[in-house]
């Protein structure tokens, strides 16, 4: 069992950033999922539905590890899985009035918020590059997902709530993953999101199981591929990477949003959107440009607080 923790937790910094780009690529494919399933169940029901599933199985899964779960990774679990809720219970509902293209813009905004809360609360001092980086990506993702003129909206509102959220869920995340055991920590906020999503669905909605095939699909790829596997991982990854980096990683998001729309449903960019996708890139780059290389390999990246 030694040897297994060992293998399991023990990732250098670049694994740990590739490993979040996995985990990117899967949420780039939640967006046409998430659009399936609201066209047969409604808002607080899916997410009950998909995150629900997700703890179920990730449960079976690792039912010995989970049973030694302590109270301070069920108390961290709970706040996270509350946070997760606010996430997408605001994008699901600012979709209602907003369009998909400022969505992903304004939900993408995380990779701005993450860096800020993290100078303002801990009084950190940014470094240029990574700064650099971030004005890079967020250009390219409002290149890569604005169409038009962004107005104010109400769901535009919703979906910066959803950014600010999910910032805070990234530091938190961090915080929990150096005294909590952070598989059974992303298994359990698994839960405790499903539960939350389940008791206002009961207040708000009607629970009901999904009418369809495509219902079906997408509360599958949902539950395993963008859940199970995303959030579970992903304390397991920060814990050896930094916040804003995994933050600007995240950024790549409506890329691969975008790369899974041309392949599945032939959506084709125009040529700005190509040239956002390509900034957002160059922004990953220019944030892991280090002169001194050798230093930066040898030193743990999630205690480097230079940033």
């Amino acid at each position: 069992m030694l040897l297994y923790e060992k293998e399991w937790y023990r990732l250098k910094p670049l694994k740990a950033d590739l490993l979040i780009l996995m985990i990117t690529m899967c949420w780039g494919s939640s967006y046409i999922f998430m659009k399936l399933g609201l066209d047969s169940i409604e808002e607080f029901n899916l997410i009950a539905l998909r995150f629900g599933l997700a703890f179920i199985v990730s449960a079976a899964l690792f039912y010995k590890r989970l049973r030694r779960a302590n109270l301070k990774t069920v108390k961290y679990s709970a706040l996270l899985g509350f946070i997760l809720f606010g996430v997408f219970a605001s994008i699901m509902f600012g979709l209602k009035t907003t369009t998909t293209s400022n969505a992903g813009f304004l939900v993408s905004l995380t990779v701005i918020f993450v860096p800020l809360i993290y100078v303002i609360v801990f009084k950190k001092r940014l470094e240029i590059r990574l700064l650099t980086g971030v004005c890079l990506a967020i250009t390219g993702i409002g290149l890569l997902t604005l169409n038009g003129e962004l107005s104010i909206q109400p769901g535009d509102f919703l979906c910066i709530l959803a950014a600010l959220l999910y910032a805070i869920h990234i530091l938190v995340t961090s915080s929990a993953a150096k005294v909590t055991d952070t598989l059974n920590l992303g298994i359990l906020q698994l839960g405790f999101t499903g539960a939350y999503g389940l008791l206002f669905s009961i207040i708000f909605e009607t629970p009901v199981f999904p009418r369809s095939s495509d219902g079906w699909i997408s509360v599958f790829a949902l539950s395993i591929v963008c859940s199970a596997f995303g959030f579970i991982l992903q304390p397991v990854a920060q814990k050896y990477t930094t916040p804003a980096r995994t933050g600007l990683i995240f950024a790549l998001e409506p890329v691969f949003a975008a790369l899974f729309g041309f392949w599945f449903a032939r959506e084709i960019l125009p040529l700005k959107g190509y040239v956002g996708a390509a900034l957002v890139m160059v922004g990953i780059v220019a944030s892991e440009w280090n002169g001194n290389r050798k230093k930066s390999l040898n030193n743990n990246l999630f205690n480097d607080h230079r940033y």
